[in-house]
């Protein structure tokens, strides 16, 4: 059992989010128990998630998509009524943490996907920023492998089918790769000499820019590709901070 300010506490010494200007408050976001025995954490604050909290008594939810985005309405109402109004009557606090869960080094969703894919030697995507405050990577293969080879690696890992639009080297040595919806991102990729850019999300122009640029480009899924950070933290709260830590993946094909 933690008190709720020092597991804040924790939680902001490890992610750093003051680092970050993100579209959404980082950390306690709704309060709840002021002393936590037991955590879930998950990608979005979903009524789902929430409700599989509740049934397993937790008194914190840990998420990567909290609540009070940047150009929503600001009325409490409808859907965000009820999952706020969920959390207060069974006492639970909603932490959320965006941009920090993307750009950890070892427990951030672009890390976990590195070493997942069994790429090595990342930096930053974003040149300009060291590699812990960058939301993308840029890493590499031991040796250069075929791109359809990469595919089945990505399939395999996160157990679903991809895009791919095979617009560039048929041989894959160096991946740039940025979690969720960061298909905007390709110019940096294209900026940092990567064979493939891979992200979560794909837009209409993004298959115009691979072809043009001459770069692959793999659509993974928004959730697919950022379930892992929730689930790392689930891992580092219970083995670090000696919190009872679950992750629950609340299945999204998006």
């Amino acid at each position: 059992m933690v008190n709720r300010h020092e597991f804040e506490k924790e939680l902001a010494a490890i992610l750093k989010p003051n680092k970050f200007k993100d579209y959404a408050p980082n950390g306690l976001q709704v309060e709840g128990a002021e002393k936590i025995s037991k955590v879930v954490t998950g990608v979005t604050a979903s009524q789902a998630l929430i409700d599989e909290a509740i049934r397993l008594k937790a008194d914190a939810i840990l998420v990567h998509h909290g609540y009070f985005w940047k150009g929503e309405s600001q009325v409490v109402t409808g859907i965000k009524y009820k999952r706020i109004a969920s959390l207060i009557k069974h006492d639970i606090n909603l932490f959320a943490y965006h941009l920090p869960l993307d750009a950890h080094p070892e427990l951030g969703n672009n890390a976990q996907l590195v070493k997942m894919f069994g790429l090595q030697r990342s930096q930053s995507l974003q040149a300009s920023l060291p590699l812990e405050e960058s939301i993308g990577v840029v890493a590499e293969f031991d040796q250069a492998i075929s791109l359809s080879d990469v595919k089945s690696i990505v399939e395999n890992a996160l157990g679903r089918k991809v895009l791919l639009e095979a617009a560039g080297k048929s041989s894959i040595k160096t991946v740039a790769l940025c979690s969720g919806g960061a298909q905007g991102y390709i110019e940096q990729a294209v900026e940092m000499k990567a064979d493939l850019y891979l992200t979560g999300e794909v837009s209409e122009q993004t298959i115009h820019l691979a072809r043009e640029y001459e770069i692959n480009f793999i659509a993974a899924g928004h959730h697919a590709t950022e379930r892992y950070g929730a689930k790392a933290m689930a891992d580092f709260i219970q083995n670090t901070l000696g919190v009872e830590a679950f992750f629950i993946d609340i299945d999204n094909p998006a």
